[in-house]
C-alpha cells in the first residue's frame, strides 16, 4: 500500500510499486492497491482495505473489482493504523458481490475497541441479496461528477444509471468545496497523528508522504475549523437529497489505470497532478461518511473502470442488492485479470 495510506497510486519509496494485474506497467490505485491487485489477480476471493478519501474505491476501479466503503462508523477499525480519525473506514474488496455481502455481515456490529463504531442494529446483507428492490429511485450525479474525466468513465456511469432506471440527474451543491474541505481535514488530522515521528525521524518517511504530512501539521487551526463547519452544512444539504432518491450513480475515478511513474492526467482539458486527482470523484462523498459500492465495468479490450453506487447512511444492504442485480444482468463484473506485461 501507499505509506500510511496517504496515497492513490501505491508507489512506495521503501517497497516499490504494486502492479496492476491487467497491465503490469500500470498502477493498481491506492492506498489499498495491494488489496485490489490481489483480488484482481485471483490470489483470493476477498481482501480488506481502508477508505479515507477513496482508497477502496480507487483500487476497485483501476483493478476492476468490487469494493464496499461502508457508512462512517459502521464497521470497526480496530487493529488498523489511524490516518484521519474523522474520515477513516474499513471495508472489503471482492470478485463477486456475494463476497462483499459475506464479509460485511461478518464484520458488522459494535466493537468497543473502536470508540466511534456504531452499535446501531445492522441489516444483514446475505439473506435478501437476490431480492429485487422494486421501486428504487435512482439518479445520475450531474454537474461536478458529470464532466472532466475520460469519456469511458462517464459512459460507464450513464449506462449503469440507465439500467437501474434513473429518470433524473442530481447535482450536489458545492461539491468542489467539499473536496477542498476533505483535503484540509485529511492533511490536518494526519499531520497531527505523525507529528512526533516526523520530528524524530523525518528522513525515514517516504518523501511523497512526508512533505504532505509536514504541511498538514502546519495548517492553521482556523482552516481546519472552517472545513469542519462547511462539512456540517454540506452534510445537511446532501442528506436531504435522499428524501427523493435512494441511489446516486457517479464515476469512481476520472481515468482508467495510469502508467507507473505517470505524474499528470488530463482533466477537463488541463494537465493536473495525477496523485490528488485520482480521488476527484471519491473525496466529496467521503467527507460526509456516505456508504458506497464500487461496481466494476469491463469493456472487452479496454482497461476496467468502476461506477460508484452511493446510498443514504446505513443502506449497505440495499446497495449490495442493487450491485447484485447489476452483476446478474452482466452490466458489472469482476473477472480474474489476464496478466499482461
Amino acid at each position: 500500500m501507499g505509506e500510511y495510506a496517504y496515497d492513490f497510486v501505491t508507489q512506495n519509496a521503501h517497497d516499490g510499486a504494486t502492479h496492476n494485474p491487467w497491465d503490469l506497467e500500470r498502477s493498481a490505485g491506492g492506498s489499498s492497491g495491494g488489496s485490489g491487485a490481489a483480488v484482481a489477480a485471483g490470489l483470493g476471493a476477498i481482501s480488506i482495505g481502508t477508505d479515507t478519501n477513496g482508497s477502496i474505491r480507487v483500487p476497485s476501479s483501476l483493478c476492476g473489482v468490487w469494493g464496499l466503503k461502508p457508512t462512517y462508523s459502521r464497521l470497526s477499525r480496530a487493529g488498523s493504523f489511524p490516518f484521519v480519525d474523522s474520515l477513516d473506514t474499513i471495508g472489503p474488496l471482492g470478485r463477486q458481490v456475494v463476497d462483499l455481502a459475506h464479509a460485511y455481515d461478518v464484520m458488522a456490529g459494535a466493537d468497543e475497541r473502536d470508540p466511534v463504531c456504531s452499535g446501531r442494529e445492522t441489516e444483514a446483507a446475505m439473506p435478501n441479496l437476490d431480492r429485487d428492490d422494486l421501486g428504487v429511485r435512482v439518479a445520475l450525479l450531474g454537474g461536478y461528477f458529470a464532466s472532466g474525466g475520460a469519456p469511458e468513465v462517464h459512459l460507464a456511469a450513464q449506462r449503469v444509471a440507465a439500467v437501474l432506471g434513473a429518470d433524473r440527474e442530481v447535482e450536489l451543491p458545492q461539491a468542489a468545496l467539499a473536496r477542498t474541505a476533505a483535503f484540509t481535514i485529511t492533511a490536518s488530522e494526519a499531520g497531527r497523528v505523525h507529528l512526533k515521528r516526523l520530528k524524530a525521524s523525518a528522513g525515514e518517511f517516504d518523501p511523497a508522504s512526508r512533505d504532505r504530512l509536514l504541511a498538514g501539521a502546519l495548517l492553521p487551526a482556523a482552516w481546519y475549523l472552517k472545513a469542519q463547519a462547511f462539512r456540517s452544512w454540506w452534510k445537511n444539504q446532501v442528506y436531504s437529497i435522499f428524501s427523493d432518491v435512494d441511489i446516486l450513480v457517479a464515476p469512481a475515478t476520472p481515468i482508467a489505470a495510469p502508467r507507473l511513474g505517470q505524474q499528470t492526467l488530463t482533466f477537463a482539458g488541463r494537465e493536473l497532478p495525477l496523485r490528488p486527482y485520482l480521488g476527484v470523484f471519491t473525496q466529496p462523498l467521503t467527507l460526509i461518511g456516505l456508504p458506497v459500492v464500487a461496481a466494476p465495468v469491463h469493456v472487452p479490450g479496454a482497461l476496467p473502470v468502476a461506477v460508484q453506487l452511493v446510498g443514504a447512511p446505513w443502506s449497505e444492504a440495499r446497495l449490495l442488492r442493487i450491485a447484485r442485480r447489476l452483476e446478474r444482468e452482466g452490466v458489472c463484473s469482476s473477472p480474474i485479470a489476464e496478466l499482461k506485461s
